[in-house]
């Protein structure tokens, strides 16, 4: 007998003959085959997730089992493209269907028509494991896709294709497995969203993620396989640092996850992203990005499956030897989403009506960041960088709390420094990266005394914001002239080095010399202005702060010479 729906509870649907069906099992629900999945078994009854509208869904629909997980499609195609949560292709639809998704509405997530130009890599009788590159396809003019073997299948190489363009449906190899079978070996294949890709050996994050962004390189720097989050009110510049460190941050690819952020703001990122140029190539950036929208107004439960539909094809891209980025934004709508699901299962809540389950999917999540060894012996990595958007700017609130303590990096947003125009607005002290020591040794090597300074910087602004609470009692003229010195060295650490435009030519990106060679002049500036006799209220005028301020916007990256020879000027 075939399954019937007995219970519609928004998201949540209630079938029968549950025998029929395994957890996390993809499931059509309905006449118009709206997708789900199986979330809770028990003997009698199956719980369904439907990632779509169920408004119209009736009592006693069919509910039919596809008999295999949740999946995302993998293969050429993936670049360029902007998806929903459960990859459908956006314009595609919009194409057949308008600008509204109906219910039920299917379209294959990689194209099934397009050509792509497959160069093999593997000669015929060769052995070959899951994970191994079997061929390349030139996917865009930025980025050149390696074919990869399915993980899970192994075997001798019996036939390759000749090069030349294939679709997707063109069988491009096949391989021979120990029983004698023979499987063919497409341009694609298809992951479960919820299941880590495997790797050969998970390796030490010690290289960084450049990110041109002074107050995170220097400051709080992240590694390539490293995890942050990104907490701030509303109107802090989340987004906007998001879209800073995909344009100019040094890894591979791009993956930008929307997941329920209003609508207007998604629309602004999709309008914007084709627009931009790629800095390293002066190509449309577009053309190594992934998008994932997943708006404030579509289906709450699609938007809680976005995220790992993200994280699973920045894997995939990490597998072929290459660095990913994913930005998340936010994960308070994600948790948000899980909580809604969770009320309508009729689960025990835990803190602030959130599922006692949050913490573990929250490291679920930040797991599958990492720089690794992958099965076809290259080294990839998938950085993760979340932004959270707690609640009236509570940063004791569940997620971000639970966001703390499974990521290194922790970039406070201040509303303060927002709504004063300082960009990047992370807060300098409240902020905090345990990848610090780990690069320590890196940008040693880009600047030795590196590691003096940057800590020299740090002891400066925590005396400065410790002098600010005499200054609010007694006033300035309660300081002395050393320590009246001491906030001026403030101000030329935060304006001089810290703030950063991105409407300035030269200083919109810093290469990590500019970096090391500004903070080498900046420290060495303020030991000589702490240390001299003049007065407070002459020192700024005869140690020129003014000008030293000004040095980030007037020299480039490529520039440091010049840079370096304001230590010679007295």
């Amino acid at each position: 007998m075939s399954a019937r729906t007995i219970r519609i509870s928004g998201p949540v649907v209630v079938c029968d003959h549950a025998e029929q069906f395994a957890m996390g099992d993809r499931v059509a629900v309905g006449k118009v085959g709206l997708i789900g999945e199986v979330i809770r078994l028990t003997p009698t009854e199956c719980f369904l997730q439907v990632y779509e509208d169920t408004t119209e869904l009736f009592i006693g629909e069919p509910v039919t089992g596809s008999g295999s997980a949740l999946a995302v499609e993998l293969g050429p195609g993936l670049l360029t493209t902007i998806y929903d949560g459960i990859q459908r292709p956006l314009a595609l639809i919009q194409e057949q269907l308008g600008a509204s998704i109906l219910q039920g509405a299917q379209a294959p997530a990689l194209s099934r028509t397009q050509a792509w130009p497959f160069t093999p890599q593997q000669e015929i009788g060769t052995q070959l494991s899951g994970g191994a590159i079997i061929g390349l396809v030139q996917e865009t003019p930025s980025v050149c896709h390696k074919i990869l073997l399915p993980p899970g299948l192994a075997g001798q190489l019996v036939h390759i294709a000749e090069p030349g363009e294939y679709t997707l449906e063109n069988p491009i190899a096949r391989i021979s497995c120990a029983n004698g079978q023979e499987h063919p070996v497409y341009l694609y294949h298809r992951w479960p969203v919820r299941i880590k890709r495997p790797v050969q050996q998970r390796l030490s994050p010690d290289l960084p993620l450049i990110t041109g962004q002074r107050i995170i390189d220097t400051l709080f720097p992240i590694a390539k396989g490293g995890t942050a989050a990104m907490p701030g009110g509303f109107g802090t510049g989340k987004t906007v640092t998001q879209h800073n460190l995909a344009k100019w941050c040094d890894a591979d690819i791009i993956i930008y996850i929307g997941c329920g952020e209003r609508g207007n703001e998604i629309t602004g990122v999709l309008e914007d992203f084709p627009q931009l140029r790629d800095p390293r190539t002066g190509r449309p950036l577009i053309e190594r990005t992934v998008m994932i929208a997943n708006t404030s107004n579509m289906p709450v439960a699609a938007r809680e499956a976005s995220i790992y539909t993200g994280i699973t094809i920045a894997e995939y891209f990490r597998d072929q030897g290459l660095d990913v980025a994913l930005m998340a934004d936010s994960t308070s709508r994600w948790a948000e989403a899980l909580r809604e699901i969770s009320g309508r299962l009729e689960e025990m809540p835990a803190e602030e009506g959130f599922p006692a389950y949050l913490p573990s999917r929250t490291a679920e999540f930040y797991e599958r960041a990492g720089r690794v060894r992958t099965l076809a012996d290259e080294t990839g990595s998938v950085t993760a960088i979340g932004a959270v958007s707690p609640p009236g700017g509570d940063f004791s609130e569940p997620v971000t709390l639970h966001t703390q303590r499974f990521v290194k990096a922790y970039w406070m947003l201040d509303k303060n420094l927002a709504y004063a125009r300082f960009f990047p607005a992370i807060h300098p002290l409240e902020s905090y990266s345990e990848y610090e020591s780990d690069l320590a040794q890196w940008w040693e090597k880009v600047s030795p005394g590196w590691q003096r300074d940057r800590d020299e910087l740090v002891g400066l602004l925590i005396a400065a914001d410790q002098l600010k609470g005499i200054v609010r009692i007694l006033g300035e003229e309660g300081l002395s002239d050393h320590q009246r010195k001491t906030l001026m060295a403030e101000r030329v650490v935060k304006e001089g080095f810290l703030q950063q435009s991105a409407f300035s030519p030269k200083d919109r990106f810093a290469s990590p010399e500019k970096q090391a060679c500004l903070l080498r002049v900046i420290i060495w500036r303020i030991r000589a202005l702490l240390e001299d006799t003049t007065p407070a209220r002459e020192a700024f005028a005869k140690f020129k702060l003014n000008e030293l301020i000004r040095l980030k916007d007037e020299l480039g990256s490529d520039e440091t010479e010049k840079i370096l020879a304001w230590q010679k000027v007295q």
